[in-house]
């Protein structure tokens, strides 16, 4: 997942004109009207990706030692790959070879006894590393983790009315839980350039049974 990450910012960094990268996926579907999205990320100065430290075996637990003396425990990070990075930041993305090659060695599902997952852990743990203020420490993109699965909530035709597209444009606190025994609740506002707004612009997973329902009320749901 993270190497064809990094062919796609490869290739979108030939363009001179591309200032954001944005990571999305066909289930993905914008919760605003263009024009919104692009002030949104054209106009602040910090690269979104999510970021958090996760003491549970699903954060900390698939470390792996073999990663020294480059990569220490105490920066490894956990987030969702979901991210909107800027021109300078996808560069440095780019040119990283020394701690990309200690994920794509050391992090593997499976490995050691480990099930490390690398497109939940490179992009955290390196900004983590080299820029941790440049970075807002949440994904644009909502995703639906309540039903405690290994894969988030799929949207069917059903699911998709005002109502749901009301209560993910409302949240404007990024939250995330530990996944050790405490369950610890790691909260903060999403700030955009120093002021709070809605933390997502994108989300999913919907399915393409929703397209009709999701044209009908994105024409009167667009605006902020």
């Amino acid at each position: 997942m993270v190497d064809a990450e990094r062919r796609l910012l490869a290739n979108a960094l030939q363009d001179p004109d591309n200032q954001q990268f944005v990571l999305l996926s066909d289930s993905c579907v914008p919760l605003y009207h263009f024009d919104y999205i692009y002030n949104y990320l054209m106009h602040t100065n910090i690269s979104f990706v999510d970021c958090f430290k996760d003491p549970g075996p699903h954060g900390n637990g698939r470390y792996s030692d073999h990663m020294l003396p480059e990569v220490e425990v105490k920066d490894f990070r956990k987030g969702a790959q979901w991210f909107a990075m800027k021109r300078q930041h996808a560069i440095i993305v780019m040119a990283d070879s020394l701690y990309y090659s200690k994920f794509r060695s050391y992090c593997q599902p499976g490995l050691d006894g480990r099930n490390c997952i690398a497109d939940e852990h490179y992009l955290p743990t390196f900004f983590q590393m080299v820029d941790p203020g440049g970075i807002a420490n949440w994904s644009l993109t909502h995703v639906d983790w309540s039903e405690r699965k290994w894969h988030p909530k799929s949207y069917r035709a059903q699911d998709v009315t005002y109502e749901l597209l009301k209560n993910i444009t409302s949240i404007d606190v990024s939250v995330h839980v530990t996944s050790d025994e405490k369950k610890e609740v790691q909260s903060w506002p999403c700030l955009w350039n120093g002021i709070q707004k809605p933390c997502y612009l994108f989300a999913r997973k919907f399915t393409p049974e929703t397209l009709d329902n999701l044209l009908h009320l994105f024409s009167n749901y667009s605006a902020p």
